[in-house]
């Protein structure tokens, strides 16, 4: 198990009880703290609070960038729980401000008619196609380069298995891959720019991010992460996916908004 693998599930193991909660920070290399992280603690924090039901969707904002040197703080806002759906607010906050805010809606189990209507997932790709995805320590393929130059469709098919987790970590864990890639899914179509010009060619940042969980998942099966970029402009970009297992079940949706600045 690699160190950044156990550092993000230690990360995920909030302290104290709600509505107060503290959540520690992963111990990256990167220059903030990565908007996955928050994703991932807001979901813990929410199962925490109403622990018979399970995170139907989340909106978060992230009003200001967060500090790695400062453990986060999770203040938890019970709206409404009735025995089917609950909703709560999640302020993330350090000792600067707040770092983000998310509006939670919670679900309990319950049965009823099943119908999708996706396109097929293709073939799980061969292992001559794993991906290193720094910030994802798990196994990760894609038959897309989001680090070429090339001008490519703003589109991508990212395949991912974590080790095994336990079956309650799955909407933390897919919440905190979600948040990885649409920025530079956006970047696709510009020639001569990639995700790897971050803060060189352009200046990033995800300021809202929503997530929608439609069936119960776990994340140490094959995932598809089937994304698309429709828009970059005035400054930001957007992007949208669904999150498939290989058998073809829709478990999850996303979008993001993000600033996108161009130093030219």
């Amino acid at each position: 198990m690699s160190d950044l693998w156990s550092d993000l599930l230690d990360c995920l193991e909030l302290r104290g009880e709600p509505p107060a909660l503290e959540g520690r920070n992963q111990r990256l290399t990167y220059h903030r703290l990565f908007g996955g992280q928050l994703l991932a603690q807001s979901v813990r924090a929410a199962e925490r609070t109403c622990p018979g039901k399970a995170v139907k969707s989340l909106h978060v904002l992230f009003p200001r960038a967060g500090t790695a040197d400062e453990p986060v703080r999770y203040e938890v806002e019970r709206h409404h729980e009735g025995g089917t759906f609950a909703t709560l607010t999640v302020v993330a906050r350090q000792s600067h401000g707040v770092a983000a805010t998310a509006s939670v809606s919670l679900h309990a189990p319950e049965e009823g008619r099943d119908h999708q209507t996706v396109a097929p997932v293709p073939a799980l790709l061969g292992e001559e196609h794993r991906v290193d995805l720094h910030l994802l320590p798990w196994e990760t393929r894609s038959a897309a380069d989001l680090d070429s130059p090339k001008a490519e469709p703003p589109e991508l098919e990212l395949w991912m298995r974590t080790p095994e987790a336990g079956p309650g970590l799955g909407p933390a864990l897919l919440a905190y891959a979600t948040d990885l890639t649409l920025i530079g899914t956006a970047l696709r179509p510009l020639d001569e720019v990639s995700q790897r010009d971050a803060q060189t060619a352009f200046a990033s940042a995800v300021t809202s991010h929503t997530l929608w969980f439609h069936r119960p998942v776990r994340t140490d099966g094959w995932l598809l992460l089937r994304q698309h970029s429709p828009l970059l402009a005035h400054g930001r970009c957007f992007g949208r996916g669904d999150v498939l297992t290989e058998d073809g079940s829709l478990v999850a949706s996303y979008a993001q908004e993000a600033l996108l600045r161009f130093n030219q």
